[in-house]
This record gives C-alpha cells, structure tokens and sequence, in this order.
C-alpha cells in the first residue's frame, strides 16, 4: 500500500446527488394497482436478493421463522436459567456440606440425611430476594431484556419480510413451497433474470446478468475477500514464543463489517454506494484521521462491553459444548476450516453455498494431509498413557460390575469420566499402524479442491512450516472455541492498536479499488474478475494485463475466480477482456491435451488411483479427478498400462488438460446442453466392466424425470471441471515462476527393476515426495494414499443488508 500516490487516480468515480424521495429502504414498492401483484422498481435490490437467496438456502418460511423463534427461547433459556443457578441453588445442600434431617411421619431412617433435588432449591421467595438483593444481577437481566425485546422486534420484522418473499417465491417466480427443496439456486437465478424482462425489478437495466446479482449478495463480501487477499486487514500477530498467528473471529468480523460497511461513521453512505468523498484523493489524510477516530471509539466500546460479551460467550460455549465434550471427548481434536481459511479461499463471487460445499469436498483430504504428520515422542507417551488409564478404567469398571454400591463412592463417577476422557484423547496422538501417506500427493489431493496455495508450498508439504500455515487454514475445534473466548478480551486492542494505523491504507484501497456499475451501484473492482486491471502475467495473462503489482490480485485470484465463476454460470456472457482470457486458455488446453494420455487410459487407471488415494466412495468425478491427481506418479514409476505397453511421463497438467479437452469436445458436440459438463463425451467412459456402471448413472440421468439427481451429477461434475482447471492452472503457474523446474511433480522415470526393488520412495532422488509409513516393509508402490459456524455467516449478511439505519435512495439503487 505503500505505493499509492501512483495508483490514487485508478478507476476514479464521478459523484453524482441524489433526489429520491426518503423511506427508500423499504424492501418492496408496489406500483400500480391493477399489477399489485407485481414487483415493480424494488429500492433495495441489495436486500431484496439476498433475503431470496437466504430464503432458498434455509428452505423456506417456516424453517426460517422456526429458527429465529427457538433463538429468542434459546437466549432466554440460557439468561433464565443461569440466574436461577447463581440465585436460587443452595449448594452447601446439594454438595452435602450441610446436614438435612428429614422429619416426617413414616420416614425410613437410613433416608432422613439423603438429600434430595427440592431440598437444593430455595423457595421462590427466598430466591426473588436474593435477586433484589444483588444490583449487579439487576442489571445484567435488564441487559439482557433489552437486548431480547430488540432481537424480537427483528425477528417481527423478517416475519412480514419474508412472509413478502414466499409471495414472491409462489406468484412471481412460480415456485411452490413443497417444491423448493427440488430447485438449486441456479434455476431460481434463471427464473429471477427472465422476470426482470417482464417486471422490471431494476428499472436502470432492462437485463439482468448473474453477475449483477451475485454483486448485489456478495457486495460487502467481496470487499472482505480481497482485503484478506491483499493482506490489509490486520489478522496475523507476531507473538512472543508463539510466532505469527492468526485470528479472526466472528466477532473481530463483525467489528471489521460495522467499521467499514453499515456502521455509524462508516464509509458506505447507504448499502450501494460509497460515500463520495472517499471518491477523492485531495482529502485522504483528514478521512483517515476520521476513520482512526471511528476505529477507535468502536475499541473502547468493545472493551467497556467485554465483560458482558466474555460472560455471554463462556456461558454459551458451556451450555453448547459441554454434553458432546462428555459424549464425544474427540469432538475437540476434530478440525474445521477456519474464518480466515473461509475468507483467504474464496473466489471473487462465490456464494455461501458453493463455498461449503467446495471446502466440504476437500475435507478428507486435507484431514488425511494433516494426520500425516506424527510425533514418535507424542506417539509413546500417549500409548503409555493410555494403557495406565485404561487399566486404573478397567479395575473401576469391574468393581462397578461386581457390586454397585461402588458407585456410591466418592468421586468414582467423576474418576471414571476423566478417565475416558484421557483415553480417547490420547488415542487420538496414536497414528494407525497400517495406514500410509504421502504428504506431497495428499498436498495435491487437497489443492484441487481449495484451488488455492502458496507456491512455497509445492515441493515442502512434508515439512512441518508447511503444515502449521494448513493448520491456520484448517484448525482444531479446540482452537476455534478457545478463540471465540478470547476474542471479547483480544478485538479490543487489535482496533485500537493495530487497525486504526492502517486507516490511510483502506482509505486508499476502496478510492483506488472501487468502481460504479450501472443499476448496481459501488461495487469492488476485483469483483469484476476483469483481467486487463487485476490480472496477474503468471497466471497466463500475460499480454492481457496492465495491472501493476500493486492492482495484481495475489494467488492468482482473479485468474481462478473467472474460471470459477464461468463455470458455475454456464450462460454468462463474460466482457471481451476476460473472453479473450478463457479462450487464450481453453487453446493453451487443446494444445497441451495433444501430448498428453488419453482420456481413455486415465479412467482405465480410475479404480487403481482411486484406491491409492484411500477414497471409498468412487463417483464418476471422484474416479476422474484421483486419476489425473495420480497418473504422473504411475507413469514416472515405471508402470504398464492397460495394453501391456510402457506409459511416457506425464504431468498432473497434461492429464488435466487431456481431460479438460474432452470436456470442451463434448460442449460443442452437444451446444444445447446448458452445461458443459454435465454429460462427459463417450471417450470419457470407455467400454470397461469397471466403468459401465458409472456410464449407465450418467445415460440413465440424462431420460430420468428426477431433477435433483440431475442437478447434483451436473453439481459434482462441474467442480471437478474447476478442480482440473484448478490443477491445470497452478501447474502453468509453477512453469511460468519457475521454469528451471519440471512441469510434473513426478516427471523422473524410474527403472522397472529400482521399480520393484526400492521400498522407500516412488523415483530415485524423490525422497522429499516420498510416501511416509508405520509399516516400512510394505512396497512403496502401495504407499500412495455450539457456535453457529457456518450458517452465522449467512446470518451477519442479512444483518448487514437489512440494518436499521435509514438510508436515501440512489439512481443507482434498482
């Protein structure tokens, strides 16, 4: 950023006054009326698309108002019954520190002195006192009231807003109740594009594009998105003996959201539209003087709230997560992706939806990449530990068996918990002695699914910096809860002492990284995917880009958000740049493709590879991806194909390409079909027993009536395409950066007879990719192998989109 006196006129904006009337932020207008059923000039566009999509995504009114009622009843639960534990519990009773002798007529004896539940609890009007009595626990329930009165009146809010929605659902786009759960967002998108052409929903444009409406969802997201991309929001901290670490939690989130988007002094004058004296570079110094102010008056409101929020959150965590911590002790050892994971591999438009389930299908392996790395010490101590835990366990249990009075011990209970407890926790530092890994293969495994890695990476997976930077991407839920507690006490001082110094640089990035798009409004100029402006020379736009390296999209970002983008919306019609772009690309494809295997001996390898890779379930883009991700390795080995001949090496981006080219082949082949690749070409399945079943799935989708069958075979083959351009792409990268280097990441052909006489590595000299195991006399062929966490997202977003804040209209706003 330091660089910005050269930039400071890009993408400048002209401003422009606006005079509509106020009250604008009212989601529906109805015109005239004899079309009162009709949707005509909708002011907020912003909040009216993503409430469809949102009512989408949740399926549905009553799933939706179901949710938000059992939060008002959930909140009160916990703020209820916490004040009935700390008031109304007599403990001295409860624990048996205090005698109960009870009296009555026909009383055993021996159960006089047993203390039973009501003895615990006081009367009610013993505890009404206590609360009076207690000014602090007052003012907490008055809090808490307050706060609970506020989230009702939303919850009434959205109750009349999306009861407007499923009118909107039923009458204008023609979608019945009962039948949402059989449409996917696309359809509904398709259906919203054809009902501007009759109902003129935005009255700037007489069409609507996809992109127009994934920019009207995504607009405050794609802002995030490419903040985290040019590492300017302050989410890594230099710690003393910790090293770089990164936080982000929802709650840092959300200040950075309230700072920058729709908070009081923000820099967004209503939900479309940047304020037009961030437009101007004469003024920068005194807006970030005013934002440091803004920054740091929201700091010491989160540090005079911290109490309270760490009391909420500490409360929260232990009602959510203490039951399946009891249940299911490993639970904690279980990763997730992380916030900064979710925001650092995300493309340029790409909705919630299509995020979890790209970082879903990648789960495995990137928990299998991470349970790679063991610690022979950790190992010992933790079978050690287990086996003394296990015996103290299993002499208890036997007792227990024996006689049950046993139970009735002191501590027993509680020593037979902890000790369970210790045992699964330690079981999990102990590695399966028959399982067997390969760190670099895996590392692939998980790139073709996240699409995005730091180049240092490739060659250094078995290292252990490589895997700590996977782990802040991938973090243990242990480390997620433990943040989430610690961000009440942390968000403070990150906004007062480290965000508030980069003011002058995000005054600098949304003036230079803004642009105004007709019947949109302000939108992030990196949200354009336009190549020209943002384009990185190494990511094959070279010759097609002015970008500075300051305008570069890092990670090639946005080369992999077009790709993925035009992918996933087979009908846009991309600007001429971008054209010029993919189809630069798809001859870069068909050229590569000629020298690579064919499509018919990859899937001939699909069963071989899909077992190497340790994937159970073998769908037909499962079984197409494990083949290109593994052939190179096959090939460099020395391996015979199907036909008994010697396979020539290939790379992982010869075999992509191959395969990429029978899909662009089977496109014009069949140019009706909306999707590319939604039916692969027959070359694809060739005529094997092994594969005939998964080419009688496809033949037998293309007659069925069952559309979600059909959608989710298009789904699944779709991301495999953007998987393959994924590996493609990165594989050009690594060429054009580094071309001292071989293209393939096995490309050393190894003799038949090392072949089979090595046992510790694929090729010679590969020992940095070689395949790590417990059981080293096994041949090396063999060794290839609480808090609402996502949908909380979707929930900040509507917050955002629907806030309370009046707003004036725009030009610009429909």
């Amino acid at each position: 950023m330091a660089n910005f006196e050269a930039y400071q006129e890009y993408q400048r904006i002209e401003d422009y006054e606006e005079d509509s009337p106020p009250g604008e932020e009212d989601l529906l207008v109805h015109v005239p009326e004899s079309l009162k059923d009709s949707w005509h000039h909708i002011k907020n566009l912003d909040n009216f698309f993503t409430r469809i999509y949102h009512y989408h995504q949740k399926n549905g009114f009553a799933c939706m108002m179901l949710s938000e009622c059992f939060e008002l009843v959930q909140f009160l639960f916990v703020v209820t019954f916490t004040t009935f534990l700390v008031n109304c519990v007599e403990y001295d009773v409860l624990f048996a520190n205090r005698a109960v002798n009870h009296t009555g007529q026909g009383q055993n004896p021996l159960e006089r002195n047993k203390v039973t539940l009501p003895d615990a609890i006081l009367p009610s009007q013993q505890c009404t006192q206590r609360i009076q009595e207690n000014s602090w626990i007052i003012f907490l329930l008055i809090m808490a009231a307050t706060f609970w009165i506020y989230r009702l009146v939303k919850v009434f809010c959205n109750v009349l807003s999306y009861w407007e929605i499923r009118q909107f659902y039923i009458k204008a786009l023609k979608i019945k109740m009962d039948e949402l759960c059989n449409f996917t967002w696309q359809e509904v998108q398709d259906r919203l594009i054809s009902l501007q052409r009759e109902q003129q929903m935005c009255i700037h444009k007489k069409e609507l594009t996809e992109l127009d409406i994934y920019h009207r969802i995504l607009r405050f997201k794609n802002y995030m998105v490419a903040m985290i991309n040019k590492s300017l929001l302050p989410v890594h901290l230099q710690l003393p003996l910790l090293g770089n670490v990164v936080f982000l939690t929802q709650g840092l989130k959300y200040n950075f959201e309230l700072i920058l988007f729709w908070g009081p002094g923000s820099l967004f004058q209503n939900k479309w539209n940047l304020h037009p004296k961030y437009k101007r570079s004469g003024n920068r110094l005194e807006l970030a003087q005013k934002l440091s102010r803004v920054i740091l008056l929201i700091g010491l409101a989160n540090l005079l709230l911290c109490p309270f929020i760490l009391v909420w959150q500490v409360l929260y965590a232990f009602f959510s997560y203490t039951e399946v911590i009891r249940r299911e002790p490993g639970s904690l050892g279980a990763r997730r992706w992380s916030l900064f994971g979710r925001l650092y591999l995300r493309h340029f438009n790409e909705l919630n939806h299509e995020l979890h389930g790209r970082l879903g299908r990648g789960y495995k392996p990137t928990s299998k990449y991470m349970n790679s790395f063991t610690s022979p010490l950790l190992t010992v101590l933790a079978k050690n530990v287990a086996f003394f835990s296990g015996s103290v366990l299993a002499v208890l249990i036997a007792l227990t068996v024996y006689d049950e009075d046993v139970l009735t011990v002191q501590h027993i209970l509680t020593a037979i918990t902890v000790l369970g407890i210790v045992i699964t926790i330690t079981r999990s530092f102990i590695p399966d002695e028959h399982m067997v890994w390969c760190p670099e293969q895996l590392l692939q495994c998980v790139l073709a699914h996240i699409h995005y890695m730091p180049d240092h990476w490739r060659g250094n997976a078995n290292k252990s910096e490589t895997r700590d930077e996977v782990a802040q991407l991938f973090q243990y839920k242990a480390v997620f809860i433990l943040e989430e507690l610690l961000s009440p006490i942390v968000t403070p001082f990150i906004l007062i002492f480290i965000l508030r110094n980069k003011s002058l640089e995000i005054i600098d990035f949304f003036r230079n990284f803004t642009v105004e798009v007709v019947g949109v409004g302000d939108i992030c100029s990196f949200a354009q995917m336009d190549i020209r402006r943002h384009g990185n020379p190494t990511w094959m736009s070279e010759g097609q880009t002015e970008a500075s390296i300051y305008q570069q999209a890092e990670n090639g970002k946005t080369e992999l958000s077009l790709m993925h983008f035009t992918i996933k919306n087979p009908h846009w019609q991309p600007p001429q740049e971008s054209s010029l772009f993919i189809s630069h690309l798809k001859e870069k494809v068909q050229h590569d493709a000629q020298g690579g295997p064919s499509t018919q001996l990859l899937l001939s390898e699909a069963p071989l590879c899909t077992s190497l890779h340790s994937n159970e379930s073998g769908t037909g883009p499962e079984n197409l991806l494990a083949s290109v991700l593994a052939h190179p390795i096959l090939t460099a080995s020395g391996l015979q194909g199907r036909d008994h001949r010697f396979v020539p090496p290939s790379s992982a981006a010869s075999a992509a390409a191959s395969v990429l080219a029978s899909l662009s082949t089977s496109h014009h082949a069949h140019p009706s079909r909306s999707r590319p690749p939604g039916l692969l070409p027959s070359s694809v399945y060739p005529e094997t027993t092994m594969h005939r079943n998964d080419r009688a799935v496809v033949n037998s989708m293309s007659h069925s009536d069952s559309r979600i069958r059909s959608n989710a075979l298009h789904s699944e083959f779709a991301s495999a395409e953007m998987s393959l351009h994924a590996i493609y792409m990165h594989e050009l990268h690594q060429q054009s950066s580094h071309p001292q280097r071989l293209s393939g990441q096995w490309q050393s052909s190894v003799p038949m007879r090392e072949f089979h006489t090595s046992t510790a590595s694929f090729s010679a000299g590969s020992s940095a990719h070689a395949c790590h195991s417990t059981n080293i006399s096994m041949p090396a062929p063999a060794q290839l192998g609480g808090w609402k966490e996502e949908e909380e997202e979707e929930e900040e977003d509507q917050e955002i989109n629907s806030g309370s804040t009046p707003k004036k209209a725009s030009p610009h706003s429909s």
